[in-house]
């Protein structure tokens, strides 16, 4: 009787979990296929570095492929860049610009590397989600690639909480 009710629950959690994901699954073309972009908070895409879905699919792992063109997430704590203390730069891995830099990345405590603001204001493009009940504003790279979240409870200066996906990044240390 227990092993039933277990097994009820894990069903009804997975169920949950694959309606959320389904309600809210998109890739990050859906910010632009407004004619007007009326989505599109702050930014502008930079249709040279644009890729055709195959490009992606052959230059993409599967999981970095998921968060970056299917704006998925990663398990918090798992990413590589979480824990990374060294001076450098973090650049987009879908269109490899130079997004954040080490001074500007803090602890949030979250489990996914937070920055309190990006290198430059133009680098990023920031789009309303339009999920079910979701408020949230989407962090996409300059080519339209997913890279995570930006949310108002960072610290100073800025306030803001720039939280990126580790696999949507990569790092380049400072040379001594």
């Amino acid at each position: 009787m227990n092993l039933k009710k277990i097994i009820l629950v894990i069903i009804i959690i997975l169920a949950i979990v694959l309606i959320y994901n389904f309600n809210n699954k998109k890739t990050s073309s859906n910010i632009t296929s407004s004619s007007d972009n009326t989505n599109i908070i702050s930014g502008e895409f930079d249709e040279s570095l644009s890729k055709k879905e195959a490009e992606w699919r052959s230059i993409l792992n599967p999981l970095q492929y998921h968060i970056l063109r299917d704006a998925g997430t990663e398990i918090p704590y798992t990413g590589s860049l979480n824990n990374e203390k060294r001076s450098g730069t973090y650049f987009s891995v879908g269109c490899d610009i130079a997004l954040f830099r080490s001074e500007q990345k803090y602890d949030s405590r979250t489990g996914w590397p937070s920055f309190w603001a990006p290198i430059d204001e133009n680098a990023l493009v920031l789009g309303r989600e339009n999920g079910l009940g979701d408020a949230r504003i989407e962090v996409l790279d300059k080519c339209g690639s997913h890279l995570g979240h930006v949310f108002d409870d960072g610290p100073d200066p800025t306030g803001k909480r720039y939280c990126m996906n580790s696999v949507a990044l990569y790092f380049l240390p400072d040379k001594k």
